[in-house]
């Protein structure tokens, strides 16, 4: 069996022998099936909207190089450079970018996208790392000073520099840009991270299950009342409209059955954001749903090996951070396939690493680069 031996000393080869080497791995086998997506799915997309054939895979390769290039520079910072460099830094650019979408033309119905220098993208992709590693900051801060009581200790309600409020106003401020955009799916998702984060903090049950369910239908109801897309997509849980994205969804996942359709897909050439959103039912329908679970079991592994290093991390900032990064993970895949399979509302949401698009492939490849390197820290010292 081949093995690779440490011979000398320098920071690339500390960094290789140190860094969770399987994990890498598996992203880049979640980065593979991507670009082969981007091959099928994408240029049948391509065809669909008069494109080159070549678009949609140019363009994610280019992605894929400047995303791993990212998660190895990222993997290589120390937990100080992490807090300056993704929160602070990012946290600066992510709020500038966000308050352009209260002044941005609405496309399709939606201000989330905002264009800087012919660049298009999502000012949310840059916030969740920023949310992960500020959240974690907090509150490793806040167990710092008051411990395990840092819920009901009055003196963390009162307002001084590190108070509950510090942290939960401006959230909700940012919370509510995003809810204007509107993304109700992305609102739901940092607020279910929080809630992830509140539990792993030592909230009691008694207060977070309330709490959670109260918040989460508050937001449901002023969604259903003031975003017109989600009361009618609402309508459509429980039937399918034909000719929607949905229903060329469910479609194509027929159609692919056990072992895939391969050259005889047809259902993905008209179904929409084939290569994006939808992307899992493309490749059930090119590979099978047999192809379809083995990726929901590469996610789960990856999913389990991020929780695995947050239950054994010693350091409280990397507890927090690496669940923090574990719950946005799970949660957009989450969101992703129930919207594939009809079990919950078209929120659009990407599924990481196999879905085209540069923002949110970038902004996990800074989720995980982050994970790496504290991971990596807190082992090796």
């Amino acid at each position: 069996m081949l093995r690779i031996r440490r011979y000398e000393e320098s920071k690339l080869t500390s960094w290789f022998f140190e860094i969770d080497r399987n994990l890498i791995y598996m992203v880049l086998a979640l980065m593979g099936v991507g670009l082969i997506m981007a091959i099928s799915a994408g240029s049948a997309e391509a065809n669909r909207l008069s494109l080159p054939w070549y678009n949609f895979i140019a363009r994610f390769l280019l992605f894929n190089v400047v995303g791993i290039c990212v998660l190895v520079f990222t993997s290589m910072l120390n937990k100080k450079w992490i807090k300056i460099l993704v929160g602070i830094f990012g946290l600066i650019i992510g709020l500038f970018f966000l308050a352009f979408t209260l002044k941005s033309v609405a496309v399709n119905g939606s201000s989330r996208w905002v264009y800087f220098y012919g660049i298009q993208f999502m000012p949310t992709d840059i916030l969740k790392p920023v949310f992960i590693v500020m959240s974690a900051w907090f509150f490793s801060k806040m167990h710092e000073l008051y411990g395990e009581n840092m819920f009901l200790a009055k003196d963390a309600w009162k307002p001084n520099k590190f108070c509950w409020e510090m942290f939960l106003i401006p959230f909700a401020i940012c919370l509510f840009v995003i809810f204007k955009q509107p993304d109700f799916g992305t609102t739901v998702l940092f607020v279910c991270m929080f809630g992830v984060l509140v539990f792993v903090a030592g909230l009691s049950w008694k207060i977070l299950i309330p709490g959670g369910i109260a918040v989460l239908s508050i937001l449901g109801v002023l969604a259903y009342n003031y975003l017109d897309h989600v009361q009618s997509r609402s309508s459509e849980i429980f039937s399918v409209t034909p000719r929607t994205q949905v229903w060329y969804s469910l479609n194509s996942i027929r159609h692919g059955g056990l072992f895939g359709s391969g050259d005889e897909s047809y259902v993905k050439d008209v179904l929409p954001e084939a290569a994006n959103d939808f992307v899992y039912s493309a490749i059930v329908e090119d590979w099978g749903a047999i192809a379809g679970c083995v990726l929901i079991l590469l996610l789960f592994f990856i999913a389990k090996r991020i929780f695995k290093h947050a239950a054994y991390a010693k350091d409280e900032f990397v507890v927090y951070a690496v669940t923090g990064a574990g719950a946005l993970f799970v949660g957009q895949i989450c969101f992703n396939l129930m919207t594939a399979l009809h079990i919950f509302i078209n929120k659009g949401m990407t599924l990481p690493f196999v879905s085209y698009g540069g923002g949110s492939l970038l902004s996990f490849c800074v989720v995980f680069g982050v994970v790496l390197a504290l991971v990596r820290e807190d082992t090796w010292g």
